[in-house]
């Protein structure tokens, strides 16, 4: 595994709160580069077995030839069904690294960057849904203008998802060069780069469906995890990082958490220590890492 595909973010710390067993059973959902997992290989016993998950087929390339070591080609989002293949139905650990893979941001043909002129594309599986482009060019302008505010936090949303509007009924858009030319003159220009990232982190949430992803993976946890065991989870952004709040804290994403008939809480985790952020280090070497929230909950 090439240390250039993705530097693994916050590796001790994710690690060590999974509270590894030599004879465990653990799963990375988002294998990437494979740092992550190659931590949990090394803590690992002969007995000890490793199920990692990433839907993007350039992942397959940093395999690890290990007999503990399973890779599934699939989305974590079908965590339980793949595991049971497996004939798992239970593990002690999970973990999730959300963040989009230093990889593809440095491969430009694949549209994640800003950075390179190339086919708006932006799908971690490249077999399945509907591309960048085809969302920017199908999308009603209300559509554009929610999903730019919502996932962006792009105050001047209805103004872009106007002028995306009003272009594409010329000629469509399908490069990030044409998509650049035409959203630059709306932000300032010390700060074009960052406005540009927030539009594309917007688009790419909707295209991969992130969000609903990551609900419909953490709701299955429960069932998967036994009693002590733990959710070690990385977040890049304030609405992946609620959700994964509320879910240890509340058991459900939305309103109080469920209680019992003498007012007991009845949640399934409860947190481990307080929010984890990378060090002043870290962050030197990898400016990726900047944004990045670990959280930790165990099985009650």
């Amino acid at each position: 595994m090439s240390e250039a595909y993705h530097i693994p973010v916050l590796l001790k710390e994710s690690i060590d709160g999974m509270s590894i067993k030599p004879d465990g059973i653990y799963v990375d959902v988002t294998f990437g580069g494979g740092g992550h997992s190659k931590e949990i290989l090394s803590r690992l016993g002969d007995h000890g077995k490793l199920y990692a998950f990433d839907q993007d087929h350039d992942a397959q390339e940093n395999t690890i030839e290990d007999s503990r070591f399973t890779l599934i080609q699939a989305n974590f989002r079908f965590i339980k069904r793949f595991l049971k293949l497996e004939g798992v139905r239970e593990v002690d650990a999970i973990l999730g690294d959300f963040g989009v893979s230093s990889h593809q941001f440095d491969e430009g043909e694949r549209g994640f960057s800003i950075r390179f002129d190339a086919e708006l594309d932006m799908r971690m599986d490249q077999q399945a849904g509907i591309s960048a482009s085809e969302l920017i060019n199908t999308y009603t302008e209300q559509q554009l203008s929610q999903l730019l505010w919502q996932y962006g936090e792009i105050k001047m949303s209805r103004r872009l998802a106007k002028a995306i509007v009003e272009e594409r009924a010329v000629k469509p858009i399908q490069s990030t060069s044409e998509l650049n030319a035409l959203l630059t003159p709306f932000f300032p220009p010390t700060k074009v780069n960052k406005f540009l990232a927030q539009v594309y982190q917007a688009i790419r949430i909707e295209v991969n469906q992130e969000m609903e992803v990551l609900k419909e993976f953490l709701l299955q946890t429960p069932d998967l995890i036994k009693k002590g065991g733990r959710l070690s989870l990385i977040s890049y952004h304030s609405l992946e990082d609620r959700l994964v709040k509320r879910f240890i804290r509340d058991g459900k994403f939305s309103g109080a958490p469920e209680k019992d008939f003498y007012g007991n809480m009845l949640v399934p985790f409860k947190k481990v220590g307080k929010l984890i952020t990378p060090t002043q280090t870290e962050m030197k070497l990898n400016n990726r890492s900047r944004s990045a929230k670990l959280r930790i909950g165990e099985k009650l």
